[in-house]
């Protein structure tokens, strides 16, 4: 799963196979994504915040069930459905090379402020290219995982993305509109 996720992140097709084509491959990829977030919540729960932890959890798990379910509806769209849990595996799994991105990201932003470059166009400068980055590789993920075209597998990384956004950001507009009428 590790030489998977790496094999990817270069741009190497054939990490795909070494995810698991089953159901349980598919939940364990899903744990660490609803245990972190679940301990998380906990933490909050316990340090008075109840309300925003539960309703931030449930976000988050939407999220994170969005991406399969897009991507199974996708596959039976596209006439693979046999493709959609090895790429839905690898999809959960890759969420994990963020950390290393990070620390990279914090190494080369150290070295360009010490080089003179200011804080916040060292940040923005890391930022673009992370995002920039982690979309090419979700592109890849699925295009590698579920033999889609070049522009079917833009079609599906922008729906996924665009769905993510609206359920993770849906509960801070509904409070903020919901504070700001009372």
């Amino acid at each position: 799963m590790v030489r998977g996720v790496l094999l990817l992140a270069r741009g190497k097709a054939a990490g795909i196979a070494h995810f698991g084509n089953s159901a349980e491959s598919f939940t364990a990829s899903l744990a660490p994504l609803i245990a972190f977030p679940l301990v998380g919540t906990v933490l909050n729960v316990i340090n008075g915040a109840p309300a925003e932890a539960i309703i931030g959890f449930l976000s988050r798990l939407c999220a994170v069930l969005a991406v399969a379910v897009i991507t199974y509806e996708f596959a039976r769209v596209t006439r693979r459905e046999s493709l959609w849990l090895r790429t839905a595996t690898a999809l959960n799994w890759s969420f994990w090379i963020f950390i290393p991105l990070l620390a990279i990201a914090g190494i080369t932003g150290a070295i360009m402020v010490t080089a003179g470059m200011p804080l916040t166009t060292a940040e923005d400068i890391l930022i673009g290219l992370m995002a920039t980055y982690l979309l090419w590789y979700h592109w890849f993920a699925v295009r590698a995982g579920l033999n889609l075209g070049v522009f079917q597998a833009i079609a599906l990384v922008i729906l996924t993305n665009a769905a993510i956004a609206l359920l993770t950001s849906a509960p801070t507009f509904l409070a903020y509109a919901f504070h700001s009428s009372t």
